[in-house]
């Protein structure tokens, strides 16, 4: 890996930039945003954190990683007809961590760019399902279609590629575990009861590499890009002014 630094982009320096999973994922969603956080130092607001899901993330990490010392797959893996066992490395806490991930140095923008992932599963053809964990309390079927669940399918991607790029074989098949909390019983009694459901979702990691490109060329001009029409900070930003 080469030096590297990060927070502001600074287009003169020869380091490469450290640049996360989700700063790419918001340059999607709205290149000013990205701009003015990444560029300008001017983030979003921040939001407090989700504990709860963060909490079942790290139990069903726990749960898996059992499974993973033994060489054996889940039950819930068994159900959905799944031939694989949670894959044992010894950098699965370095791939699962915030701030590090796993990562690639992109040569072609002076990136390195990382991300976090939840689990990672192995079949017996020796490819790697990626998996991430969702928590969530709906009556609905789990599905993947809502439209704020495409950035769902985009992290998957996204992880896959970085998989690819660190000379993985990766299988297009990618694993989303929900785990549903039930609000229908009569009363709290201090626990949450959680129904757990697999979605699969077929990655496509063919747009990663030019969105990579777009974004650097975007922190590049000195030109402020414009808003998505649909951002709910730009919107709320320009509706704000008019009572300044």
């Amino acid at each position: 890996m080469h030096p590297s630094y990060k927070g502001v982009y600074k287009p003169e320096e020869s380091k490469f930039y450290q640049i996360s999973r989700s700063k790419i994922e918001d340059f999607v969603k709205c290149p000013k945003c990205f701009y003015l956080d990444r560029r300008l130092g001017v983030g979003r607001p921040s939001m407090p954190g989700y504990t709860l899901n963060s909490a079942v993330d790290e139990l069903l990490k726990k749960e898996f990683d059992l499974l993973r010392k033994n060489g054996q797959t889940h039950e819930l893996m068994e159900q959905y007809g799944i031939d694989a066992i949670p894959y044992q490395d010894d950098r699965m806490d370095t791939w699962r961590a915030n701030f590090t991930g796993i990562s690639v140095d992109h040569e072609p923008t002076k990136f390195h760019v990382f991300g976090a992932v939840d689990d990672v599963w192995i079949n017996p053809a020796g490819e790697f399902y990626i998996v991430d964990y969702k928590s969530t309390s709906t009556q609905k079927e789990i599905s993947l279609e809502d439209q704020y669940k495409q950035g769902y399918k985009r992290q998957m991607d996204f992880y896959q590629w970085l998989f690819r790029q660190n000379g993985f074989k990766v299988s297009n098949r990618g694993f989303f575990v929900f785990a549903n909390a039930d609000k229908n019983l009569p009363a709290f009694d201090g626990k949450l009861n959680f129904k757990m459901t697999i979605v699969e979702h077929t990655g496509d990691d063919s747009w990663v590499e030019d969105t990579i490109l777009k974004a650097h060329e975007c922190l590049n001009s000195e030109t402020i890009p414009n808003s998505n029409p649909d951002c709910e900070f730009c919107n709320y930003r320009h509706a704000s002014h008019k009572f300044d």
